[in-house]
């Protein structure tokens, strides 16, 4: 069976560059969307309810935008990670070895948000130069809200 070839008006190798970087925002992402898990099943304290909720949207939005980054990754004609291994391999968001108290739970989703928008952003100049304008966007609405979502956690913390 012969594979049909890409023509979609970006090179092969700007598209595997860019499938690459999509593979760092996907791994960042999907431990992100671990993480928040994590912290809506461990969460305790006086903010429990709103935070239990807060961390629930959260982790549903996470969930979703994993699909559309490996699909966006999977049209520009390479394999989406998909392992703990490769996400482990691929993400700059740390684990945790337990889950901490409420408050530092906040303060580390506002780092892994914010770490998920440089992973975004570094990618533009490579997205910009290929004309890839369906990642550009793709890119863009992440960044909106992954900063929109940051602050929204550093403003429980004031």
């Amino acid at each position: 069976m012969t594979t049909q070839p890409i023509d979609i008006g970006i090179p092969e190798s700007d598209r595997l560059a860019i499938a690459e970087g999509l593979s760092r925002l996907l791994a960042d992402t999907y431990t992100l969307y671990l993480k928040t898990h994590y912290y809506h099943w461990n969460v305790t304290g006086p903010m429990f309810n709103s935070l239990h909720l807060m961390f629930e949207t959260q982790y549903n939005e996470l969930a979703l935008a994993v699909d559309m980054i490996a699909e966006r990754i999977r049209s520009l004609g390479a394999k989406a990670p998909g392992t703990y291994q490769a996400f482990a391999r691929l993400t700059v968001i740390p684990e945790d070895s337990e889950a901490p108290k409420a408050e530092q739970m906040i303060a580390n989703l506002v780092a892994g948000q914010e770490a998920v928008v440089r992973t975004a952003r570094s990618l533009f100049e490579l997205v910009d130069g290929a004309q890839d304008e369906a990642t550009a966007d793709l890119l863009t609405q992440r960044i909106q809200l992954h900063e929109k979502t940051a602050w929204m956690l550093r403003s429980l913390l004031e």
